[in-house]
């Protein structure tokens, strides 16, 4: 039997700043996402998408990513601790990139997020890192871009989360849509 997904570190960030700040919970606020974070707010607050159209909906209020993707970069030689890459909740035991769009994430006994697509890197990602940026954007053998830098929800329910929570999964209803970029 394998453990149960777990949550290994949180992080937030009032600025608009590549990397967040970690800490040992987040409140979520059903609709808005991370209380304090710079992403938090029922309209989309990402820069470049506010420039385009500050009316879209929030689909990137809470940042999700693997601990496993962590250490595998780390072994390449290119050192990442959880939120320097800018993400919420960093998990560990869960495979979040083959989770099918519309996949709920129960966090500890309340908090419910909903996930709506792939984190798209951009070149920032190598301003921090050298390298980083093709770590997170390889390609597959059939030659199509795999991105790897997390995955992006909503939040459904509210509350607060912890480092240790245990991460519940609920599948949608089949047919399964792959995560795309939001």
């Amino acid at each position: 039997m394998t453990a149960a997904p777990v949550v290994v570190a949180l992080a937030r960030d009032d600025a608009h700043r590549f990397s967040k700040q970690s800490v040992d919970e987040l409140t979520l606020i059903a609709g808005q996402g991370v209380l304090g974070d710079a992403h938090c707010g029922v309209t989309v607050k990402h820069r470049s998408r506010v420039a385009r159209d500050p009316s879209q909906p929030n689909l990137r209020q809470v940042h999700l990513i693997g601990a496993e993707l962590l250490d595998e970069v780390a072994a390449k030689g290119l050192p990442v601790a959880p939120g320097q890459m800018g993400e919420n909740v960093t998990l560990r035991g869960l495979d979040l990139l083959a989770l099918p769009r519309g996949t709920v994430l129960q966090l500890g006994t309340g908090a419910r997020i909903e996930l709506t697509g792939l984190r798209n890197p951009c070149a920032q990602i190598d301003a921090f890192r050298p390298g980083l940026l093709a770590e997170m954007l390889p390609r597959g053998a059939d030659g199509q871009v795999i991105r790897r830098a997390g995955v992006m929800s909503i939040v459904l329910v509210g509350g607060v989360v912890r480092i240790r929570d245990v991460v519940r999964v609920v599948l949608p209803a089949a047919p399964h849509r792959p995560l795309q970029p939001v």
